[in-house]
């Protein structure tokens, strides 16, 4: 009896000391990982938390707090990029207000110092202020309209449409532009109608953007491609020139918020960078997703995809 006792008190005493030693073993590792912790927030550090223990609720807490830790970093890298995004916006739109505001101030000075200029001429003037003064209502809008789509207070409501039509008639509206440019066009849009969900209205700004842009920038290229076609989920949309296109980084970046070619800041391309941001704003409001490739001289293509409805 003595020994069967004896073995129960050896027996406990090695219980209390493996929990001493193992509540030891924890508080020193909950006082690391609070340190280092601290010390990550600090520092802003790209470390993560290291510790060696067979402690399953400690390694799912490891677990958990270095995912927070890794979207932390995430977070703060999209905000870096969206902080140099938004300088780089204010800075083009304080240009893009004052180029035109500038022009407008000059004709009205003009104006106000020769009283007695002939009526020809003042009504050229004039002219030059309204168009200006559309320039920049036209900038306000689209800028208010990207604010409105990421803030989501813009509804692009979602119904059958058929894209075949839409794209017909959007190459239709460029006609003249493109005889103008001397361009080849090469349309590729199946004679049969083809259904997708979207927004009539949002496709057309769409496909304004797309085929605008390139026979802006790929007119060296002599010509421009309008193609539709699908697969049993999908209906994809190429809009494409042959043009100096876009180099690795300017693939990367041309949806960006005011994101424009080097040529754009100049007088034969002027634009706002905003309209291929709008434009995969609204194809993410319409559940698609589009994405470019370029080649210089060879092809550059925009295309975008939607869900296809049957007819």
């Amino acid at each position: 009896m003595i020994a069967v006792l004896s073995c129960l008190v050896i027996i406990l005493l090695i219980c209390n000391v493996f929990q001493y030693q193992t509540k030891k073993a924890r508080n020193k590792d909950l006082i690391y990982i609070t340190n280092k912790l601290e010390q990550i927030t600090r520092s802003h550090s790209k470390e993560q938390i290291l510790v060696v223990s067979e402690n399953k609720q400690l390694i799912n807490l490891l677990i958990q707090l270095n995912q927070l830790i890794d979207e932390n970093k995430e977070n703060s890298r999209q905000f870096v990029k969206m902080e140099a995004s938004m300088k780089r916006m204010l800075a083009n739109i304080s240009h893009d207000l004052k180029t035109p505001l500038t022009v407008i101030a000059g004709y009205i000075e003009i104006l106000q110092n020769q009283p007695y200029i002939n009526d020809q001429e003042r009504t050229r003037l004039l002219q030059k202020v309204h168009t200006k003064s559309l320039e920049l209502i036209t900038l306000m809008n689209t800028f208010f309209d990207l604010a409105k789509l990421e803030s989501g207070d813009k509804e692009v409501p979602l119904e059958k449409v058929n894209l075949t039509e839409i794209c017909k008639n959007n190459i239709l509206l460029f006609y003249e532009w493109i005889q103008t440019k001397g361009l080849e066009v090469v349309i590729e849009i199946p004679e049969k109608a083809i259904f997708a969900l979207g927004n009539e209205e949002a496709l057309n700004r769409v496909l304004n953007n797309l085929i605008s842009n390139a026979i802006r920038y790929g007119a060296d290229g002599k010509m421009i491609g309008l193609k539709v076609f699908c697969d049993e989920t999908h209906v994809y949309v190429e809009v494409s020139d042959k043009g100096k296109g876009l180099n690795e980084t300017e693939q990367e970046s041309v949806f960006e918020r005011m994101f424009t070619l080097e040529e754009s800041r100049n007088k034969a391309f002027q634009g706002s960078g905003l309209g291929l941001t709008i434009t995969k704003r609204l194809i993410e409001e319409m559940e698609g997703n589009i994405s470019v490739q370029s080649k210089s001289f060879e092809k550059t293509s925009f295309t975008f995809s939607l869900k296809r409805l049957k007819g």
